[in-house]
């Protein structure tokens, strides 16, 4: 890891199709931090290159993910190798989940995962995602669950993950945290903000009653019919809705990511 973290621009070295990518991806490292979902330096979001040469962005490992920027993210291929000169290393290991996730599934965009505190709380609790809020109804209407396997470096992993998230945006990895996937950034990352929340609802209401059947659930009928009813809440547009209002957040309180 260089001493001086400050990279050359690539804005005029990359496609303009793969420079919005970069500050896009940028943008997420930085709300991750600015939302206090990071773990140091671990945990990944990885974006696709579109293209049939399967190409991804992924953090320089090491840097703290409110330094990240568009030019030091890290281009890699499937195998976590770099395909453009970086002073910064990538972790192969940390990439193992989402080659399984990219490589399975052609309509992910974006692969995010995070440990967060109520995300891994939530994932050790044998119930897991309980249906007692509007957030979580949302949640359950696209999650899967992945048993626990130990540090994620192993590729025989790789099909039970793919075959857990299935057609799934949200996955509960049992004692280890939270992933969402999308088909872009801004989508992936509203999915998470939602996930979050819904363990933050979660872990509050059962610190109030740790009797889960003392909790009011929501009606299975409204559950089997949140798929719709979010496609209209959000006009359609998904993470495009706030995505631009969170960029306008970032400009102003951590402007530095679309160096």
């Amino acid at each position: 890891m260089p001493d001086d973290i400050r990279i050359a621009s690539l804005k005029d070295k990359v496609s303009k199709e793969e420079w919005q990518l970069r500050v896009d991806l940028a943008a997420c490292y930085r709300l991750i931090a600015l939302y206090g979902w990071d773990d140091l330096v671990f945990t990944h979001v990885s974006s696709r290159i579109p293209g049939p040469e399967h190409h991804f962005l992924i953090n320089p490992y090491g840097m703290m993910f409110e330094e990240i920027t568009a030019s030091s993210l890290v281009k890699v291929d499937d195998k976590c190798r770099k395909l453009m000169e970086s002073p910064f290393p990538v972790n192969p290991a940390g990439f193992v989940i989402h080659s399984a996730v990219h490589g399975a599934r052609e309509d992910v965009g974006c692969v995010l995962h995070v440990h967060t505190v109520a995300g891994i709380a939530v994932s050790t609790q044998k119930h897991g995602v309980l249906p007692i809020s509007q957030q979580s109804t949302i949640v359950l209407a696209s999650l899967g669950y992945h048993d626990y396997e130990g540090i994620a470096l192993l590729d025989d992993e790789k099909p039970r993950l793919v075959r857990d998230l299935g057609s799934n945006n949200f996955l509960m990895l049992r004692n280890h945290g939270l992933l969402t996937v999308g088909p872009t950034i801004a989508d992936a990352f509203l999915l998470m903000f939602t996930f979050q929340r819904t363990c933050e609802i979660q872990v509050a209401a059962l610190a109030g009653h740790s009797d889960a059947s003392k909790l009011i659930p929501v009606d299975q009928k409204i559950v089997a019919g949140v798929k719709q009813n979010v496609q209209v809440v959000t006009k359609g547009m998904m993470g495009g809705l706030a995505w631009p209002g969170l960029l306008r957040k970032l400009d102003r309180v951590s402007p530095g990511y679309k160096d």
